[in-house]
């Protein structure tokens, strides 16, 4: 596929729209991904790493290796997540923390119009379509109750950290942060290894991210193609049931830990929902909520995000 520079420049706003989103526990790159219209050929590009593109690889074949593998895409979708994550990320911490209910309006409402964006691109709704899309919204609702893990730094449990976070984070509906959170490292990887660049935590995650990405992706593929109104199903459901995560007016339960310093540091272990109190906060929630809804209607309008497939 010949793109322009402005398609590239696209991309690269996606997937600072994916880094952004990870970020955030309860919300998923992957959805991000899928109402943007790239989710299909991100999995393609991933799973394109096979024998055949490590040996154009090293017989120097590069024009050819890089077709193969859509360099170009990958390059241009995981450069705005990197951007994102080093440079937005810390924004949106910093709205998370002192407007936890703005910041999870606004989501709330961008994942509540995307399970109508994305569920609309099943193409027939029958008895099995149904119960994976009822099976999905039980398992990301479920996932939203359990109870953390502990920390733990050990080397292969931050290569197992790695590899289900970055499933998670590819997989609509299901947050890589809140997987890293429900395993006990959120605050370990995302907080303190992401900002103070420490490899000793980072090189294990990352190892169990390429390891998790090349497979999960082959698999996710396959299925995807084998399977898409179900697949398509299951991802709403998975969308749908995030919500119970994203609700707006939840505080951050806190344990107390000895930190790698050795110093006292409290760590999020889960969310504890409320009601609603202050009216005006109440107010100024559902606008931000609506602008959540709005925003996705308006670029599926005028920018095509949810696209269909070629008919199989």
């Amino acid at each position: 596929m010949k793109r322009t520079f402005k398609d590239y420049l696209s991309l690269v706003l996606k997937g600072i729209g994916m880094g952004s989103a990870n970020v955030i526990p309860g919300v998923s790159g992957g959805t991000i991904a899928l109402i943007t219209g790239i989710f299909e050929e991100l999995i393609d590009s991933i799973k394109s790493f096979d024998l055949k593109s490590i040996k154009l690889f090293f017989s120097g074949k590069f024009k050819e290796f890089s077709n193969h593998i859509n360099l170009g895409f990958l390059v241009s979708v995981f450069s705005g997540i990197g951007v994102s994550i080093y440079s937005l990320a810390w924004l949106l911490r910093f709205l998370f923390e002192q407007y936890p209910v703005f910041v999870w309006a606004f989501f709330f409402g961008l994942i509540l119009a995307s399970v109508y964006f994305v569920g609309k691109t099943i193409r027939n709704w029958n008895i099995g379509v149904i119960i994976t899309f009822v099976i999905g919204t039980a398992i990301a609702i479920y996932i939203s109750l359990v109870k953390p893990a502990a920390e733990n730094d050990t080397f292969y449990y931050l290569i197992l950290c790695g590899v289900v976070a970055i499933c998670s984070m590819i997989l609509p509906g299901l947050s890589g942060s809140f997987i890293l959170i429900l395993m006990g490292n959120y605050q370990l990887v995302m907080i303190h290894a992401v900002s103070d660049l420490n490899l000793t935590i980072l090189v294990p995650v990352a190892i169990g991210a390429i390891i998790g990405l090349i497979a999960f992706s082959h698999f996710l593929s396959w299925i995807y193609k084998k399977f898409r109104n179900m697949t398509i199903s299951l991802l709403t459901g998975f969308i749908l049931g995030s919500l119970s995560i994203l609700w707006p007016w939840q505080s951050a339960i806190k344990e107390s830990i000895v930190g790698r310093s050795g110093n006292m540091e409290e760590i999020t272990v889960g969310y504890k929902k409320e009601l609603p109190g202050d009216t005006t906060e109440l107010i100024v929630a559902v606008v931000i909520c609506l602008i959540g809804i709005l925003s996705i209607w308006l670029v599926e309008k005028y920018a095509g995000i949810i696209k269909e497939d070629k008919e199989e």
